[in-house]
């Protein structure tokens, strides 16, 4: 099976909307919004472990299942704002030219 003509055009192509986008600034973006997620995985396996023995929550399977929402929830709000996922943009960002 031969196809005739292309499917893009090299002037559509030449034309695209994404040709100024800047990749360096994506890359940036990219890289704080994992250094972020990092930080808020990080800060929810910290209060996971200390609230593990504690009766907060109450007591039994309901208890648990509590905690996780509020340790998901209180990491996801801290996202960015403890400071390791500076120091880790920096040093990745850094050392990765």
């Amino acid at each position: 099976m031969e196809l005739s003509t292309p499917i893009v055009t090299k002037n559509e192509f030449s034309n695209n909307k994404f040709e100024n986008i800047d990749a360096k600034k994506l890359d940036d973006e990219n890289l704080k919004k994992v250094c972020d997620d990092f930080e808020s995985f990080f800060a929810q396996q910290l209060m996971d472990i200390s609230l593990k023995s504690t009766n907060v929550a109450g007591e039994g399977t309901g208890s648990d299942i509590i905690k996780g929402m509020y340790t998901e929830t209180v990491s996801k709000n801290t996202k960015g704002t403890m400071g390791i996922s500076d120091m880790l943009y920096q040093f990745l960002s850094q050392n990765n030219k």
